[in-house]
């Protein structure tokens, strides 16, 4: 098409290709990973753990700790606070181990290197 330039051999998708199979990018990846798929699967986990009592438990989560509070409200809120507790976790992890790397290869792939 005219008006289009041409993208050079150290520019265009082929930059952006190679830097996904760089080992830096893939040290990055992997950081998160490590990170992500461990507690996405506890939360999971804990999530149907839950579910489950909730279902077939139901003595166990009717259990009047204090007055009207029983085990399910406590265990319900629990859920609550455990998603609120992974967030800020995840949000410190990217900005002390993450974000300085992908910062880093940002630059690097915008000054074209």
């Amino acid at each position: 098409m005219p008006g289009l330039a041409t993208a050079s051999a150290d520019s265009g998708p082929d930059r952006f290709t190679e830097t996904q199979a760089s080992a830096e990018f893939g040290e990055l990846r992997s950081a998160q990973r490590s990170f992500a798929f461990p507690l996405t699967l506890a939360f999971i986990a804990w999530y149907l753990l839950y579910v489950l009592l909730s279902n077939y438990a139901g003595g166990f989560m009717g259990t009047k700790l204090a007055g009207n509070v029983n085990v399910a409200f406590v265990l319900g809120l629990a859920q609550f606070v455990t998603t609120f507790l992974i967030a800020w976790w995840y949000s410190k992890h990217a900005a002390e181990r993450l974000d300085p790397r992908a910062e880093a290869l940002r630059g690097r792939l915008e000054a074209g290197e």
